[in-house]
């Protein structure tokens, strides 16, 4: 957590715009409690799922980066790079109602280390490639991920090699064991990513896919650069409670300081609280 901030004087937190949040998140076709407001002469929405547990899932791995403006105001970097469900297609065995024998179906995918690599390596990576702004390219670029078993190891051969070949100087990080999240996908992004999903109608896995990457396109990215804020504050809170993780989230009026034109591009620490952290910490 020390290492996102400024030094020597300011005790401000980096702006963030080098590193990249990278994590998964099971997306539900449909959420089991769902509230609608009908007219009288409405019918009543029919939903046909055998019970509750067979709700259909999909799992995605997404990547997103700190949106990244210029002097204008003019967003130049979304900082959405991509989102992608961890699915193959298999010709169906038996025939159906539905559908005839041999007819292409969506299932979802054992997500290992090995598929981890696969995706890091051929969407993550290439997403980089493809649009990362090229005035930003000098810089280092981090891969922040959580310390799940399928994640890659922050010195994975594979990956290593695929990054020479990018021209691009891009490190997998690892958030600290047992430390409150600290990653800006579930601060946040996820959930509102689920919530705008769940008012499209999803009839099977595919639509699923498809409005999943609907919204993911249509999110306003002043949200997200917003997120990163809220992730700053979460780490103040964690260092006032000496690491632990009980704290609410700050509200610190972003949208009204936003109009204002007075939204920060990093938020101050107090100094007498990072001195009692490196005090704690020994160093």
């Amino acid at each position: 957590m020390l290492d996102h901030r400024t030094l020597p004087n300011e005790l401000r937190f980096i702006e963030m715009h080098n590193i990249i949040h990278m994590d998964e998140k099971w997306f539900n076709i449909t959420s089991k409690y769902k509230k609608y407001y009908m007219l009288p002469e409405e019918e009543d929405p029919h939903r046909a799922v055998l019970n509750k547990n067979c709700i259909g899932k999909v799992m995605f791995l997404a990547a997103v980066a700190r949106p990244i403006y210029d002097d204008e105001g003019n967003c130049i970097f979304d900082g959405k790079l991509g989102v992608w469900a961890f699915v193959r297609k298999e010709p169906a065995k038996r025939r159906s109602h539905n559908r005839r024998r041999g007819t292409l179906i969506t299932k979802p995918i054992k997500v290992d280390r090995s598929t981890m690599r696969s995706y890091v390596i051929g969407k993550v990576l290439k997403a980089i490639v493809e649009r990362w702004p090229r005035e930003h390219t000098g810089n280092t670029i981090w891969i922040q991920q959580d310390n799940a078993p399928s994640h890659l190891l922050v010195n994975d051969e594979e990956f290593a090699a695929a990054v020479a070949q990018t021209g691009f100087d891009i490190r997998l990080i690892n958030q600290p064991t047992n430390s409150p999240d600290l990653n800006v996908l579930d601060l946040g992004f996820f959930a509102s990513l689920q919530s705008l999903t769940n008012e499209r109608v999803s009839r099977n896995l595919d639509d699923l896919i498809d409005n999943v990457q609907k919204e993911f396109d249509n999110y306003d990215p002043t949200t997200l650069n917003r997120e990163f804020l809220t992730l700053q504050g979460c780490m103040i809170e964690v260092m006032k409670d000496g690491g632990g993780n009980r704290y609410k989230i700050s509200h610190m009026n972003k949208n009204r300081l936003e109009a204002l034109g007075m939204l920060p591009k990093s938020l101050s620490c107090d100094r007498q609280l990072y001195e009692d952290v490196i005090a704690t910490l020994g160093l």
